[in-house]
């Protein structure tokens, strides 16, 4: 599987293309479709992911069919096929209610949306935002593989072993 990463929006958002067998699911398509569609090419749109519903993730979302997109309100936690893509839908709530993170397990990445960033979380004080909750949410990743790469909706990726050893809220 190829991963792109599309920086959107003026919070610079990071929409993932992931792209197999001529088909891409689209994780976070904050803003730019022009910028997104480049990336997509001429492969078919297997669906899209919305790791939760804030502008700055959703903001180009109008030019996705409505039947392709997945996020909290119509995927259980577990495991899930969309296309050739097999991922797991971990319920991440914290920096809002409908917060999902997106584990491929065979590629060891996991797409936390604005839950979790490098050596940061997402910010709590919004609406639907919980600390308890993310308190939960941090304690469930960390029991995932140390080796797996975290790819956040805002800044650079990171490994789940650095945020575990260095990231100020999972040492707690």
């Amino acid at each position: 599987m190829n991963l792109e990463v599309v920086r959107v929006g003026y919070l610079r958002t990071n929409c993932y293309i992931l792209k197999k067998e001529g088909q891409v699911l689209v994780i976070d398509p904050g803003d730019e479709y022009s910028k997104i569609k480049e990336k997509i090419g001429e492969d078919a749109v297997a669906g899209v992911i919305i790791t939760h519903h804030h502008p700055d993730h959703v903001g180009a979302l109008e030019y996705f069919d409505a039947e392709k997109i997945k996020d909290y309100f119509n995927m259980k936690e577990g495991m899930h096929q969309v296309g050739p893509f097999s991922f797991e839908v971990i319920y991440t709530p914290g920096h809002k209610s409908d917060s999902i993170s997106i584990y491929f397990a065979s590629e060891k990445w996991m797409f936390t949306g604005d839950f979790l960033f490098r050596m940061s979380i997402g910010r709590t004080d919004f609406p639907t935002g919980n600390m308890d909750e993310m308190i939960e949410s941090l304690k469930k990743v960390s029991s995932y593989p140390k080796d797996i790469t975290i790819y956040p909706g805002h800044g650079p990726s990171s490994l789940l072993g650095e945020e575990l050893a260095n990231n100020q809220y999972l040492l707690q």
